[in-house]
C-alpha cells in the first residue's frame, strides 16, 4: 500500500483490510515520504497491530516505485496491490482469500464499485464480463480474452506473487504505472480465475486524484504501452492472438486521456494526437478492422492512423453535435413555480449592483454561529486583526436580534439590510465558523476562511451520508458547493486535518495552527479566574462544575440527561453546576423552572462567552461536545457522562471511540456521575494521565498564537509555519 498525502482516509483504508479473523495477513505501507500525517497514522496501525509493516521512504519515489518497494518486503503467497485513499468492502479479504485457497490462481481478478463524493455508488459498468459467458474456476486469457477488457488497474487483482517476480515485470515511474504489469500477467498466467463481488470501493475524489491533473505526465502513457507490447514480442507467436483487442484497447485507453479535458492541456493536444499515430501505426496488428460498435469510434480509428488531427476534431464536433441533438429530443421543459417578494427581487438587484463595484480592499466581514453575535475563532481572530493588521476595517454580520449584545464601539451590519448586501458584494475578507448563506456569491479577490467551531468527534461534511438521522436530509450538494469558496480552512489538531480533509474535498489551504480562540485558555491567569467567578455569582470556596452537553440529532428538545437537581443534592454543598445548553435551544431560566438548589445550580446558557465559563470553573462535565477539546488546553478535570454513548455513535457517527481513549472519568449511570466528583476520581493520577495523554494528540498546536498565525496568512500574506507537534 503506498502512501502519500491521504491523511483523511488512510484509517478507513487499513480498517476495511485489517479482517481480525485473518491472522496470516501481512499489510505492508510505504510511507512515500508523505508531507501531512500518514506516517504517524500508519506507526500508530503497526503499533497495535502485528500485521502491519511500515516503510518510511526517505524522500518521494511515486506510486509505482514505491508499489516496487512493497512488493521486495513482502513475504505472503499472493500481493494485492492497494490504493490508501481506497477501501475493501465488508468481509472481502476473507472472500477473496477462500477463493485463492479453492482455485490457486497465478491471477485473481474480483469487480469493484465507484464511490463518489455525493454518496452515490455504482458498480463497474461491465460486472457482466464476469458472469457472461459463465466462467469456469480457473482458465487461460486465451480461453477468455473478455479478461482484456476488464479495469487494466492493480487494485483489483491478487497476484500470486511468485509468479509475478519470476516474470520479471516492475511497476514503472510516471502515470499509468500499472497498466505495463497488469496486462502483462493476464497473457502469462496459466491460471487465472474470477471472483462475482465487489471487494474494492474505488473512491472518486473532488481533488487529489493524480491523473485528473492536466499536464504533460500523462504522455507517459505511450511509454507504458511501448513496454506492454515489447513483453507481447517477447512472447512470440504466443501473442499474436491476443494483439487485436491489446491493440484497440490502447487506443481505447488513449482516446480517453485526450477526450477528457482534464488532463492533457489545450495546447498539447495536438502533440499528444501525433504520438497516438505513431503508436497507431507502430503496433496496428495485420488486417486490423477498426470497432464500430460506437457511433463514430471508427471514424476517429481513421483519423488517427492518418495523423490527421483536424479531421479528428471536426469527427469530434460532429459527434457532440449528435449527443446535443439526442439530449435534446429527450429533454422536458420544467416551468418554475414560486412567486418571489418585491422586496426581495430589489435586495437580490441591489446586490448584484454592488458586485459589480470594485472590492474594498480594506474592508473584512466576520461572522460566527449563523450571525448570532460576537464569539468562537473570528472574534479571537477580530481582535488580533485590530492589534497587527490596523489598517483592515472590520465589521461583523449579526442578525437583528443579536445587536444588543455586540460590544460598545463594534462595527457590525444587520443580516438582510442594505448595509449588509453592500458589504457582502465588496468586502475583500471573509472569517466565518460556519458556511456564508447560498446567495452569497464569492467574487474573484475576495478571500475566505473557515475557522469552524469545534474539533470533529462527531462526523462531519460528507462523512455524515452515511448517517441519515444526523445529516438530518442535508443538502450535500450545496453543502460542497457553498465549501467550495474556502480559501483558508483551520485546523486544530490532526484529528481535524484528517476530517476536514475528507469531509469536505475542495481546494483550500489547510491552515494547521492550532485554534485561536482557545489562545485565551492557554493565556488565561488566576486572577481572570477569580473575576470571572464573581461575575458568575460562583462563591471563592465553592467547585464550580461546567455542565456543557452537546445536541442529539435523535433528540427534537433539550432533556437533560440525568436529574440534575437530584444528582446537585448528592453531590452536596461546596459544588456549583453551570449550566451550558446547546445553542440550537432555546431555554428561558430552566434553573428556576426546575425548582434547582437556588444558587447551585446557574443557567449560563445565554452566556456570550463559553471561553469565559471554562475559565472560571474547576472540572468540566460533558458528554460528546468539542468543548471537552478546548478545555483540555486548562489542564483541568474533565468527566464524560457517556450513558448514549452507542446511540449517539449508530445516530451520529463519531471518528474515534471517545470512551476508548478519554481525557478523564467516564460515568454510565449517576452513580458513577456523583463518584467521580465525591470521591475525588476527576483528580486521580488515572484521569490525570488520561488527561494528558488527550492533550497531547487534540491540543498540539494550541500555544496562545493561533489568532497571529491566521491573521498574518490571511491578512498580512505571510506564510506561517505549523507549530512542532
Amino acid at each position: 500500500m503506498p502512501v502519500h498525502k491521504v491523511q483523511g482516509y488512510i484509517r478507513q483504508c487499513l480498517d476495511s483490510i485489517l479482517d481480525p479473523d485473518l491472522p496470516n495477513l501481512e499489510v505492508i505501507a510505504v510511507d512515500d515520504h508523505s508531507p501531512d500525517g500518514c506516517g504517524e497514522i500508519l506507526d500508530e496501525f503497526a503499533e497495535r497491530d502485528s500485521r502491519v509493516k511500515v516503510r518510511h521512504l526517505a524522500e518521494n519515489v511515486g506510486l509505482g516505485h514505491a508499489r516496487n518497494v512493497g512488493l521486495d518486503m513482502a513475504t505472503g503467497d499472493y500481493v494485492w496491490f492497494f490504493d490508501s485513499d481506497d477501501y475493501a468492502t465488508e468481509g472481502a479479504v476473507r472472500a477473496i482469500c477462500d477463493r485463492l485457497a479453492e482455485t490457486r490462481p497465478d491471477v485473481l481478478v474480483f469487480d469493484y464499485a465507484r464511490s463518489y463524493w455525493n454518496g452515490k455508488v455504482k458498480r463497474s459498468i461491465i460486472n457482466d464480463l464476469f458472469r457472461e459467458p459463465p466462467a469456469p474456476d480457473v482458465f487461460t486469457l486465451a480461453e477468455r480474452q473478455s479478461v482484456l477488457e476488464m479495469m487494466m488497474t492493480a487494485w483489483n487483482k491478487a497476484i500470486r506473487r511468485e509468479f509475478l517476480l519470476d516474470l520479471g515485470l516492475r511497476f514503472s515511474g510516471g502515470y499509468y504505472e500499472d497498466v505495463n504489469v497488469t496486462y502483462p500477467i493476464l497473457m502469462a498466467a496459466e491460471r487465472l480465475s474470477l471472483l462475482d463481488r465487489v471487494c474494492y470501493i474505488y473512491r472518486q475524489r473532488r481533488r487529489g486524484a493524480i491523473t485528473k491533473t492536466t499536464g504533460a505526465k500523462h504522455f507517459d502513457a505511450f511509454a507504458q504501452y511501448d513496454r506492454i507490447f515489447e513483453f507481447m514480442d517477447g512472447m512470440g507467436p504466443a501473442a499474436d492472438q491476443f494483439r487485436p483487442l491489446m491493440f484497440n484497447r490502447t487506443i481505447w485507453h488513449l482516446l480517453v486521456i485526450i477526450e477528457r479535458g482534464d488532463r492533457v492541456h489545450a495546447s498539447e493536444n495536438a502533440r499528444f494526437f501525433g504520438e497516438m499515430s505513431k503508436t497507431y501505426n507502430r503496433y496496428e496488428p495485420a488486417g486490423h478492422v477498426p470497432p464500430d460498435d460506437k457511433p463514430f469510434l471508427a471514424d476517429k480509428h481513421r483519423m488517427i492512423k492518418a495523423n490527421d488531427y483536424r479531421g479528428f476534431e471536426r469527427v469530434r464536433a460532429a459527434e457532440a453535435k449528435d449527443k446535443a441533438r439526442r439530449r435534446a429530443s429527450k429533454a422536458v421543459r420544467i416551468r418554475r413555480r414560486g412567486v418571489r417578494l418585491g422586496k426581495e427581487l430589489a435586495k437580490e438587484r441591489y446586490y448584484q449592483m454592488q458586485r459589480r463595484l470594485a472590492i474594498d480592499e480594506n474592508l473584512a466581514l466576520f461572522g460566527a454561529y449563523w450571525y448570532r453575535g460576537y464569539a468562537c475563532n473570528p472574534a479571537a481572530i477580530y481582535e488580533k486583526v485590530r492589534e497587527l493588521a490596523p489598517h483592515i476595517n472590520p465589521v461583523w454580520i449579526v442578525k437583528p436580534g443579536a445587536r444588543k449584545t455586540m460590544p460598545e464601539g463594534m462595527d457590525y451590519v444587520v443580516a438582510g439590510s442594505a448595509d449588509y448586501y453592500r458589504a457582502l458584494a465588496r468586502a475583500k475578507y471573509f472569517v466565518n465558523n460556519v458556511n456564508f448563506p447560498d446567495n452569497y456569491v464569492k467574487r474573484p479577490g475576495q478571500v475566505h476562511m473557515m475557522t469552524q467551531h469545534g474539533t470533529p468527534l462527531k462526523k462531519m461534511g460528507l462523512d455524515q451520508m452515511e448517517y441519515p438521522v444526523g445529516a438530518n436530509d442535508m443538502d450535500f450538494k450545496a453543502l460542497i458547493t457553498r465549501s467550495d469558496r474556502w480559501d483558508y480552512l483551520v485546523s486544530s489538531n490532526p484529528l481535524s486535518t484528517e476530517a476536514w480533509e475528507r469531509g469536505f474535498p475542495c481546494d483550500y489551504e489547510m491552515l494547521e495552527i492550532g485554534y485561536p480562540r482557545n489562545d485565551r485558555l492557554v493565556t488565561a491567569t488566576d486572577e481572570d479566574r477569580v473575576r470571572l467567578r464573581a461575575e458568575l455569582g460562583v462563591p471563592g470556596n465553592a467547585n464550580a462544575i461546567l455542565y456543557a452537553p452537546t445536541h442529539r440529532d435523535y433528540q427534537r428538545r433539550y432533556s437533560p440527561m440525568f436529574d440534575i437537581g437530584r444528582i446537585m443534592d448528592r453531590l452536596g454543598e461546596g459544588h456549583v453546576l453551570l449550566l451550558r445548553a446547546h445553542y440550537y435551544y432555546k431555554i428561558r431560566n430552566m434553573a428556576a423552572d426546575m425548582g434547582w438548589p437556588e444558587g447551585r445550580v446557574i443557567d449560563v446558557s445565554k452566556h456570550p462567552s463559553v471561553e469565559d465559563l471554562m475559565i472560571a470553573s474547576d472540572a468540566l462535565l460533558t458528554d460528546y461536545s468539542s468543548v471537552m477539546f478546548d478545555y483540555a488546553n486548562l489542564d483541568r478535570p474533565i468527566v464524560i457522562y457517556a450513558n448514549d454513548w452507542e446511540t449517539y455513535r449508530l445516530t451520529r457517527g463519531v471518528n474515534f471511540d471517545l470512551t476508548a481513549t478519554p481525557p478523564g472519568v467516564v460515568a454510565e449511570t449517576e452513580a458513577e456521575l456523583v463518584d467521580a466528583f465525591v470521591s475525588r476520581a476527576a483528580w486521580s493520577d488515572a484521569a490525570a494521565k488520561n488527561l494528558a495523554n488527550f492533550r497531547a494528540r487534540f491540543c498540539p498546536w494550541d500555544d496562545g498564537q493561533a489568532a497571529e498565525r491566521a491573521v498574518r496568512r490571511m491578512f498580512l500574506g505571510e506564510k506561517v509555519a505549523n507549530p512542532p507537534l
